[in-house]
């Protein structure tokens, strides 16, 4: 495959429906060497939670999008500019959908990138699928919509349910064999991947020689916990799994917080992922992990040039020396896009279909392609978990030269 080595050119983000100038002000471009004979501008569209529910995770996604567009522009493959149309989607569904309509219709768009959640994600998956799209999203582990669907252009470079037990497993594998607990409990969301995660975690753990005592529902938007967390203090509950969003989490761990038990390993995936966590908890949010995909202490497959970007455009002071697991997990997105465009015969959706399906990708989150379901092929991806450590997210799991000690119990 041939191509001309492209100059850097100025990368363009603009505002979607709305129609309102949003220039960033970032350098950066687009195209890929297999896009030979194309138009000047690969469009992008993307909408991401900047309010709502799920807003203080919106931001660090964003971020990634961001970095991955000024790492583009250096790459010998880029022929042509990027542009990068976003717009707010409010934590909501509809407005994913909305928002990615008007985009796509005012808009000459060649990709979509996906928001933050299985809700939004398959919100936005279901516009890229009706327009014949290529589509990619990070921040979503749910993998039935996937298997059962019959979805042609959805791909999610993202650990998925399967990969985040297993991590589960090794994370209570760093506990000393005697000093290991063995009593489960699973707080199970009212949800699709709320019920998957929680028949994965059980099934796995089972196997694995640990005991369920636990396994309770609640419903989004919960104000009161102490039903599940008297239940649990009943059962003895030493190893609490969850799988909430943001502010639920953070209900659920202040009311935890009040009472006389505390569990000695607390997980609660997805909703220890932002900032938030830890501007509302504070020490009470400490030493409770999270498995968000990406964790700073992961090496190899461009985490370093990606910390040496975000250190050079955000990090002027210490709360920002390196970037939130959400920023990780969006660069990556933007890798396995530059990555499937540069290998691409044109620019096409079915030539970028094809190679997503048949490329091999490199990215901060790991090695790995694509299955038939458009999900990282079973095994080649770990999910990279943290733990809370005095308001940073320290790497845990993988065992990198990176990886802090787990701190357990979480009460000593």
């Amino acid at each position: 495959m041939s191509h001309e080595t492209s100059t850097r050119r100025s990368f363009v983000e603009a505002a979607g429906a709305a129609g309102v100038a949003a220039s960033s002000g970032l350098a950066g471009c687009t195209a890929f060497g297999g896009a030979g004979g194309a138009a000047d501008t690969i469009t992008v569209a993307a909408t991401v939670p900047e309010t709502g529910r799920l807003s203080s995770v919106g931001t660090d996604l964003l971020h990634g999008y961001r970095l991955g567009a000024q790492r583009m522009q250096g790459s010998d493959a880029i022929e042509q500019d990027v542009e990068l149309v976003v717009e707010d989607d409010e934590s909501d569904p509809k407005e994913v959908r909305s928002q990615l309509q008007q985009i796509i219709s005012n808009n000459d768009v060649d990709v979509v990138w996906g928001s933050f959640s299985s809700p939004l994600v398959m919100a936005g998956s279901a516009v890229a699928e009706q327009r014949g799209l290529p589509f990619l999203a990070v921040a979503t582990c749910y993998m039935e919509p996937l298997r059962s669907g019959s979805k042609e252009w959805t791909y999610t470079p993202f650990p998925k349910t399967r990969d985040v037990v297993r991590a589960t497993r090794q994370i209570l594998q760093l506990v000393p064999e005697g000093e290991r607990p063995s009593r489960v409990g699973i707080w199970e969301p009212n949800s699709g991947w709320g019920s998957e995660m929680a028949t994965a975690w059980e099934e796995s753990l089972t196997e694995a020689g640990y005991e369920v005592v636990q396994r309770s529902k609640f419903a989004s938007g919960t104000k009161d916990f102490s039903t599940l967390i008297s239940r649990a203090a009943s059962a003895n509950v030493e190893i609490l799994l969850s799988n909430p969003q943001p502010p639920d989490g953070i209900t659920a761990m202040t009311q935890l917080s009040n009472r006389d038990y505390m569990p000695s390993l607390v997980e609660f995936v997805r909703a220890a992922d932002p900032e938030s966590w830890w501007s509302a908890l504070g020490e009470t949010g400490n030493y409770v992990t999270m498995s968000p995909g990406w964790v700073h202490g992961v090496t190899g497959n461009g985490n370093e040039a990606m910390l040496e970007a975000w250190r050079s455009e955000y990090g002027d002071d210490s709360d920002n020396e390196v970037p939130r697991v959400m920023v990780g997990a969006g660069y990556n997105l933007t890798q396995t896009v530059e990555q499937a465009l540069s290998a691409a015969e044109s620019v096409e959706s079915g030539a970028i279909r094809d190679a997503l399906d048949s490329a091999t990708f490199h990215t901060v989150v790991g090695v790995f392609g694509f299955d038939e379901h458009g999900m990282p092929k079973p095994g080649q991806l770990d999910a990279p978990s943290g733990q809370w450590k005095d308001g940073r997210q320290e790497l845990i799991y993988p065992r990198t030269e990176n990886a802090s000690e787990l701190r357990y119990p979480i009460e000593e």
